[in-house]
């Protein structure tokens, strides 16, 4: 989605805001995308003034300004973020800008610190990269649209999951001003972790009192227990009024195997004794397993991906339609292009038109589920997503309007989204939306497969690769005689909410008419 910030208000009506309060309009309830992701910092003064300005590169994030709550401007992809600047006063500190970090799509809330351009002390121009963000849908460049000098950086690099509005750095306007920020000045960020030791030091306290109150009062048929069995009373969880160790909280622990005697407690370590033939038998094979498995870290991508994966097949119930296709006239056409032609297309960039057109003319087969209104809504346009596998996770870049568009310029524009997916650089309306979804393992040895819909489409197609059979045909004098022919399996998996049997069928037959007759496309 295209992000960008809403015009600034005039110079005179951020004075007539800054000095009349209740001038400015209370702002409305702010989605969670879209909550506070800066706060500004003037000395003692507020005076209304134009300030620093940063965004993700092309796609903007927040403005210095009067406050101000920027909301989703329509439901067509085009998204306005921007932030509530709060101003405060401070002793001490001269002008600066504390930067949240910024959501930069409407579903993140928080991202990764993947790299800072920028270094503690230098300086900011309009247009500089300070640091590269990455997201729940991609990594996107925070850029600046004001000078300024990165005096404090509050999240290092690599850091993960950083919420949206946490601190991550500070600007100052002068140069000078740098050396009066103290290093060890809190800007919010840091306070979150002082609570939350500050925390934990109380729930140590906590449990050490409540411990110790669990030894002061045990009833004489517990006491005995403890003593049959040499229990150590402060291990076991009292569960009597005011903290009395009962009978039965002896012989609950006893039960679960939680107590502990006071020997082994307090009894020295023993040496080892020598490995038997058993042991020494068995270590390997401990090793071994130990050494079996490693952790491997998920990124943003992947994370959201295996949530979106999840919820599809919990909550769309998913109807499954398969049919093999024969491959030949769209090889022929493929080789007729390059030869003839000069232009060089792959079976996908065939595929998609196919695709693309079969969809146009069951219109019906176009649409998503609203799940607000509980009924489906059909898409103005047909716009195809395609699967593209990159190292950060499967991103599923958009051939808009693909049922207008030649053969020849689908080609070209998957190469390009393919190429700015796999280098992480897609902008958000190139990923983002879609009406239909096509996966494509016809490279690797995979004849056919179930893909799972990408909500809030209502349906995706896995393309598996072709194979050459033998079959009988009739020849043009009628006589019946065996062929070989390469067919492709093609599999749709669609929210059964949207496609029933007849739907799903009028695709079909119209996809396969596609490939039947090749010409189809050009028309």
């Amino acid at each position: 989605m295209l992000l960008r910030v809403r015009s600034r208000l005039p110079a005179a009506a951020l004075s007539r805001a800054a000095i009349h309060p209740r001038a400015s309009p209370a702002p409305g309830p702010v989605p969670p995308q879209h909550r506070p992701v800066g706060t500004a910092n003037q000395g003692s003064q507020l005076e209304p003034r134009s300030g620093w300005i940063g965004r993700a590169r092309g796609h903007a994030t927040m403005a210095r300004a009067n406050p101000v709550t920027l909301l989703p401007a329509s439901l067509a992809g085009h998204y306005k973020v921007g932030t509530q600047v709060r101003r405060f006063s401070s002793t001490g500190l001269p002008p600066h800008m504390v930067i949240g970090m910024p959501a930069l799509s409407p579903t993140m809330n928080q991202g990764n610190l993947a790299k800072w351009r920028k270094q503690e002390g230098d300086k900011i121009e309009v247009g500089d990269v300070i640091c590269e963000i990455e997201t729940d849908k991609a990594t996107l460049e925070f850029e600046s649209l004001e000078e300024g000098y990165l005096a404090k950086i509050l999240v290092p690099e690599g850091s993960k999951d950083v919420q949206v509005g946490e601190p991550i750095f500070v600007t100052v306007e002068e140069s000078e001003d740098i050396k009066n920020i103290p290093a060890d000045t809190s800007f919010g960020g840091e306070q979150k972790e002082e609570q939350s030791s500050g925390s934990a030091a109380q729930s140590v306290q906590v449990d050490a009192a409540e411990t110790s109150s669990v030894t002061s009062r045990i009833s004489p048929a517990a006491k005995m227990l403890i003593k049959e069995h040499g229990l150590d009373a402060s291990l076991l969880k009292a569960s009597g009024p005011r903290g009395t160790l009962l009978k039965g909280d002896v012989l609950a622990a006893l039960k679960s195997g939680t107590a502990s005697s006071a020997k082994e407690q307090t009894a020295p370590v023993a040496p080892s004794p020598k490995p038997t033939r058993d042991t020494q038998a068995q270590s390997p094979i401990t090793s071994q397993k130990s050494d079996t498995f490693e952790d491997i870290t998920n990124t943003q991508i992947r994370k959201v991906i295996a949530k979106r994966l999840l919820e599809s097949k919990q909550t769309t119930p998913h109807l499954y339609l398969s049919k093999d296709v024969i491959l030949d006239p769209l090889l022929a056409f493929r080789n007729e292009l390059k030869e003839q032609h000069g232009v060089k297309v792959s079976v996908n960039d065939i595929v998609i038109k196919a695709v693309a057109l079969a969809l146009r003319n069951v219109p019906e087969a176009n649409a998503y589920w609203d799940t607000a209104k509980q009924e489906a809504q059909k898409c103005d346009s047909v716009d195809i997503s395609i699967a593209v596998a990159t190292e950060k996770g499967l991103m599923t870049p958009i051939i808009r309007n693909a049922d207008q568009k030649t053969i020849s310029a689908i080609s070209s524009e998957v190469k390009q989204l393919a190429k700015k997916a796999r280098a992480g650089k897609l902008a958000p309306n190139e990923f983002q939306g879609g009406s239909f979804s096509i996966s494509n393992l016809g490279m690797y040895p995979v004849d056919h497969f179930c893909a799972i819909i990408n909500p809030p489409q209502a349906g995706i197609l896995a393309v598996g690769r072709g194979n050459k059979v033998v079959e009988p045909v009739m020849d043009s004098d009628g006589t019946e005689k065996a062929a070989v022919l390469t067919k492709m399996s093609l599999t749709l998996s669609a929210d059964h909410r949207i496609f029933d049997g007849q739907v799903g069928g009028k695709f079909f037959t119209e996809l396969a008419s596609n490939f039947s007759d090749i010409r189809r496309l050009l028309l």
